[in-house]
């Protein structure tokens, strides 16, 4: 891994995802906030930048093939978003729903943070319903229009929307804002750490947060730092 301050977080991460666990240990973001350098992101979170040199080069040098998603086919990589990580947040919506209304309800009282929680992920869920329909419908089934218009040599039919960066730049305006949601419910939650008195269904809603937060840092990660870029040259590709 070629690692220099002037590298962004994303493009590390983009060459290597295991180096997505040495950024989350300084609380570094790197899928909404990944496009600043690692000197900016060193400087904003106070950590050393000579000893974030050498964590990143102790992670392994050879990434893991079934993971390197940077290599996947472009087609490949939006079936395993939509496969993985949104059938997994359609799954997830309305069983942490529950437990956050149900824990709100409950401990509100003795627990003021829950009842924001429970506001926040609401919010959230509303939010990630709409926009997992928008990519499915909209975005997506644009870019795999790209896909078979590079392959079979056919002309691009124009979209209403205009360019690809159009649909793309809000997408990415809409994971910045749920990103935002989810530090402020870490932050109310003490990073998903449960009070001593917490019982069963409030262990339960902590760790499926934190569960669901990480796979939306991955992805985010495989939207904002892959596949929308390279959506974005192969339009422009198919427009010279």
């Amino acid at each position: 891994m070629n690692i220099n301050e002037n590298k962004t977080v994303a493009e590390v991460v983009t060459e290597n995802i295991k180096a997505s666990n040495v950024f989350k240990k300084h609380g570094i973001d790197f899928c909404c906030g990944g496009g600043i350098s690692l000197e900016k992101a060193c400087a904003k979170h106070q950590v050393d930048y000579k000893m974030l040199e050498q964590e990143l080069l102790a992670v392994h040098e050879t990434p893991n093939r079934s993971h390197d998603y940077n290599s996947w086919e472009l087609g490949f990589l939006i079936d395993h978003i939509v496969n993985v990580h949104h059938a997994y947040v359609e799954q997830s919506l309305p069983i942490i729903s529950q437990y956050a209304e149900k824990v709100a309800t409950v401990h509100g009282s003795h627990h003021e943070e829950v009842v924001e929680i429970n506001r926040l992920f609401q919010e959230a869920a509303g939010d990630l319903a709409a926009h997992l329909k928008k990519e499915e419908l909209v975005l997506f089934p644009f870019i795999k229009q790209l896909i078979k218009a590079d392959e079979e040599g056919t002309d691009l039919k124009a979209a209403h929307f205009g360019t690809v960066n159009n649909p793309i730049n809000m997408m990415e305006s809409e994971h910045e804002t749920v990103g935002d949601i989810f530090k402020e419910i870490a932050k109310l939650s003490d990073n998903y750490t449960p009070p001593a008195d917490a019982c069963n269904t409030f262990r339960a809603l902590y760790a499926s947060l934190q569960e669901f937060e990480e796979d939306l840092h991955q992805h985010i990660h495989l939207e904002n730092n892959i596949l929308h870029g390279k959506a974005i040259a192969l339009e422009k590709k198919l427009l010279r």
